[in-house]
């Protein structure tokens, strides 16, 4: 199961790492950045809006772990949108994580054997017999939707163009639905992410557009397309107007 979590498992290095990249960019005193870390905490300096260019620009940036790295990135392109929910951001920063390792995105579970290769697999399988797995599979319609709407959108588009594939909107459909069926499952309030969940079914839309922001910038920037400029000015627009 995928937990918000990532800020927590950042160590003293990340923050001392983090103390050190924003003082160098911005030429204030280390002494003066680490005094802040010590009197407001580690939100302080994540949330400072030099980090992101700080962590890209120096060449200390490529020791930062991923989960630093990840958290960071993906924190201040929903603060961008106007979401400053950490949670959230925990846990985008964690599904970001754990589906870009082997083959977890296709998975409902590391222990899981069987492999979905479509949400339409996954939503034949949201009322499976054993609760404990209902769970698992209405959670991972969601976050399989994210993942993919959210890191591939071109993927989609391409796929749509050349194939008749579903769209954006169906992904944003098909993951506010998995996401709300997984917060209406008692088993998510158990483990105290009804809220999280029934959060990231009614900001489905914004979640997907903070995540192709992180995808544009960092993994695909050297694409272009009518589709993609589209897409962004839509995103931007959409999103700043709600916020």
């Amino acid at each position: 199961m995928i937990l918000a979590d990532t800020r927590h498992h950042l160590t003293r290095d990340d923050a001392q790492l983090v103390a050190r990249l924003i003082a160098r960019d911005s030429g204030t005193e280390l002494s003066q950045v680490e005094q802040e870390l010590a009197d407001h905490g580690i939100d302080t300096v994540l949330d400072d809006p030099r980090l992101p260019g700080a962590l890209l620009r120096s060449r200390q940036g490529a020791c930062a772990s991923l989960r630093l790295f990840a958290y960071v990135m993906v924190r201040h392109a929903l603060t961008r949108l106007g979401e400053d929910d950490r949670l959230v951001a925990d846990y985008l920063a964690s599904l970001m994580l754990h589906f870009g390792l082997r083959d977890r995105a296709w998975r409902v579970g590391e222990s899981d054997d069987q492999i979905y290769a479509s949400l339409v697999d996954l939503a034949a399988d949201v009322n499976d017999r054993d609760g404990r797995r209902s769970f698992l599979v209405r959670t991972h319609l969601g976050n399989y939707a994210l993942w993919v709407s959210g890191f591939f959108p071109d993927y989609i588009e391409h796929r749509r163009w050349r194939r008749g594939g579903p769209d954006l909107d169906y992904y944003e459909e098909m993951g506010r639905r998995g996401f709300q069926l997984a917060a209406d499952h008692r088993l998510a309030e158990n483990h105290g992410l009804a809220t999280l969940y029934a959060t990231a079914a009614e900001r489905f839309g914004l979640l997907r557009a903070a995540l192709n922001d992180v995808s544009d910038t960092m993994l695909f920037p050297d694409r272009y397309s009518p589709d993609r400029l589209i897409r962004q000015v839509t995103n931007e627009a959409r999103w700043r107007r709600a916020s």
